[in-house]
């Protein structure tokens, strides 16, 4: 064997029909809004007019990574806020770098959607730019820092701030609600038959540009 550095790409790409690209993103990396961009103008360059993307079972990344990227979709606007023990808020604003902040577009998510998945899903659920198919979030939304005991007695992990949506919906706990409900069953599981992809595929394409 032969020690090779080895980059797995965090982003999947293709067309599901003439007009219907689909992005799927497997964590929020130090790369991945570059990958996003890339695929997004292949899929675009193919003729790809309306977007699912898929977030399912994405269970986050760098918080950075996940404002860019949610900034690509949007026209402006705060992408996040974070809430602090005293009070106070620190508001994560569009990064203005918009890729697409028009055509109609669809995010698949399930209960293992969390973290970063949640904040560039619930933005664009706040501002109606896109529609979430799928099943309940699982709901992560704390952040926690270690706090050192005295005496060299180890730490404790302290919860210090929560992150909320743009229209101030908590996440931790509470997870996002879709707007189309779609449960994967086992036995869709066991038939690879992708019924959340079908529905959003139905609903992309009632949709007339």
């Amino acid at each position: 064997l032969k020690r090779a550095v080895i980059t797995v790409p965090s982003v999947e790409t293709r067309l599901l029909n003439e007009e219907i690209g689909y992005i799927r993103l497997y964590t929020f990396g130090a790369n991945s809004a570059e990958e996003v961009r890339t695929g997004y103008e292949k899929i675009k360059a193919e003729g790809a007019s309306k977007l699912i993307f898929d977030l399912r079972n994405n269970s986050g990344g760098f918080l950075d990574a996940a404002v860019e990227i949610t900034s690509l979709f949007l026209e402006d606007g705060v992408i996040l806020i974070e809430e602090w023990g005293d009070g106070s808020r620190k508001l994560y604003n569009h990064t203005g770098k918009t890729l697409d902040a028009d055509s109609p577009m669809v995010i698949l998510i399930n209960e293992g959607t969390a973290s970063a998945s949640e904040i560039m899903a619930g933005a664009l659920q706040d501002y109606k730019r896109a529609t979430l198919i799928g099943a309940p979030s699982f709901g992560k939304g704390y952040i926690q820092n270690w706090m050192p005991l005295q005496n060299d007695f180890g730490a404790i992990r302290i919860t210090v701030a929560r992150w909320l949506t743009p229209k101030g919906r908590q996440i931790q706990g509470e997870g996002l609600t879709p707007d189309i409900f779609v449960i994967h069953t086992d036995e869709d599981f066991k038939t690879q038959n992708d019924r959340q992809i079908q529905r959003a595929v139905e609903y992309l394409s009632a949709i007339k540009n």
